[in-house]
C-alpha cells in the first residue's frame, strides 16, 4: 500500500503524535494497539513502512519483527524505551532497520521515516558485474537471487548489496556504505554496518552461495565473486 505506515504501538499518547506528524507530511497511518492485530493487516494489505513497539501487551517487538520478516521485507523502524547497544544490535540483527528510542523528537521520527521511504533501485533493475556476464547475484523485486533462490533482504540490506554488488572488488568503507543506505551519520551506526553485512553474509549462506563479502581490515567491505564464477 503505497505511502501507507503501519504503527503498532499500545500507548495512545505516542501514537497520537506519531499519527499527527505523520498525516501532516501526507502519509497514511494504520494504528494497531496489538502485535496480532498489527501482523494481521500487514499479512492482508502490507505497507510501505513499520514503526514497531518493542513492547507490546501481547507480544515482544524482537518477536514480532522475526514475523514480518518471514512474509515481507518492509523496512521496520523500532519505537522503545530501552537504550541499551545489545538492545540495538539484536533488533538490527533480527531484520530492523532502524532504532529509536523514547522520549523521541517528533522532527527526529519524520525524518528517520521519510528515509527509510526513499525510493529504492528500481525493482525490475537487474544489476551485474563490471566486466563479467557472469553475474552471480541478480537484483530482482527489491530483493537478490542466488542461483534462483531469493535472500529474504530488508529493504537497508538490499541497499548496502547493491552498493557493492554494481562496483566488484572496490573496498567501500562504513561511511560510504551508511550513506548507500541512508543511514543516519551518528557515531554508534558506524558498527551497526559490521550487523548488517553479517546478516547479508548469513543469507548468502543460507542459499548456499560461498563466500561473496569480504572484509579489507581497516579500511570496510567489499563483493567479489570472481573465485566461484566458472
Amino acid at each position: 500500500m503505497a505511502n501507507t505506515i503501519v504503527l503498532i504501538e499500545d500507548e495512545r499518547a505516542i501514537a497520537d503524535t506519531l499519527i499527527h506528524i505523520l498525516e501532516l507530511d501526507g502519509f497514511g497511518v494504520k494504528w494497531f494497539d496489538t502485535a496480532g492485530a498489527g501482523l494481521e493487516y500487514l499479512r492482508n494489505q502490507g505497507a510501505s513502512l513499520v514503526v514497531l513497539d518493542v513492547g507490546l501487551p501481547d507480544a515482544n517487538g524482537f518477536e514480532v519483527c522475526k514475523e514480518i520478516r518471514a512474509f515481507s521485507s518492509v523496512p521496520v523502524i523500532f519505537l522503545t524505551a530501552r537504550n541499551d547497544e545489545i538492545d540495538r544490535v539484536v533488533g538490527l540483527e533480527i531484520g530492523a532497520d532502524d532504532y529509536v528510542t523514547k522520549p523521541f523528537s517528533p522532527r527526529e521520527m519524520l525524518a528517520r521515516v521519510k528515509l527509510r521511504m526513499r525510493t529504492l533501485p528500481s525493482s525490475k533493475q537487474l544489476i551485474t558485474e563490471k566486466n563479467n556476464a557472469n553475474s552471480v547475484l541478480i537484483s530482482e523485486n527489491y530483493d537478490f537471487l542466488y542461483q534462483g533462490n531469493a535472500l529474504g533482504l530488508t529493504a537497508l540490506e538490499f541497499k548496502l548489496l547493491v552498493k557493492m554488488v554494481a562496483s566488484p572488488r572496490q573496498v567501500f568503507s562504513r561511511a560510504q556504505l551508511m550513506d548507500a543506505a541512508d543511514l543516519s551519520q551518528e557515531c554508534a551506526y558506524e558498527r551497526n554496518i559490521d550487523t548488517h553485512i553479517k546478516a547479508i553474509r548469513k543469507k548468502l549462506r543460507d542459499v548456499g552461495s560461498a563466500e561473496l563479502l569480504f572484509t579489507k581490515r581497516g579500511f570496510g567491505y567489499y563483493y567479489d565473486s570472481q573465485s566461484i564464477v566458472s
